[in-house]
């Protein structure tokens, strides 16, 4: 009686500016009739073989997507900022020479308003935050800056962003930020 082996493996790693790349590999092989059910170490060997084939595929088609040129800064593969250059605050939002928390988007969009991705980047950051919840977001945005959340500027959710990163690491404690004596 023929075995059928059924493997694979899906894969997603995370870009600038909320996007994603994604992989994956599934494959069904039939084995050799002879195999014995008893016989595992063999059995254990072809699917460790298949799996490292579907891992091995998938690895390369994101590492050729990576490579492709785009559009995005120096040809990074990606459309955005680096979050892991230097003075970026994790959302595309750099900080410019003087230290202040920028976006990367200045004059853009209407009034300088919030921008949706940076609404989903601060809920990201509070649901990664023990202890701070919706209410605790919106007294903290009233505290620092005298408005909720939606009426911010995208120069005050970037300083937003900012304090709440500051806060999941461990560099300023949730409660001064809470009692306003954060910046």
């Amino acid at each position: 009686m023929p075995l059928k082996l059924f493997a694979g493996i899906s894969k997603k790693t995370g870009l600038p500016n909320y996007g994603s790349l994604g992989a994956s590999c599934h494959v069904e092989v039939e084995l050799d009739g002879s195999l014995s059910p008893d016989d595992l170490d063999t059995f254990h060997r072809h699917v460790r073989r298949t799996y490292a084939a579907c891992a091995d595929a998938v690895n390369k088609e994101l590492a050729r997507h990576r490579a492709a040129p785009a559009d995005g800064p120096a040809g990074n593969g990606r459309n955005g900022p680096d979050d892991n250059a230097p003075g970026s605050n994790g959302a595309g939002h750099a900080r410019d020479g003087n230290g202040q928390a920028g976006n990367g988007q200045a004059g853009t969009g209407p009034d300088g308003q919030v921008s949706a991705r940076q609404i989903d980047y601060v809920r990201l950051l509070v649901g990664q935050i023990r202890g701070l919840g919706v209410r605790r977001l919106e007294a903290i945005c009233r505290s620092m800056f005298g408005r909720p959340l939606p009426e911010l500027s995208r120069q005050d959710v970037s300083t937003l962003i900012d304090t709440l990163k500051d806060v999941r690491t461990g560099k300023t404690e949730l409660a001064t930020v809470l009692t306003g004596a954060a910046p």
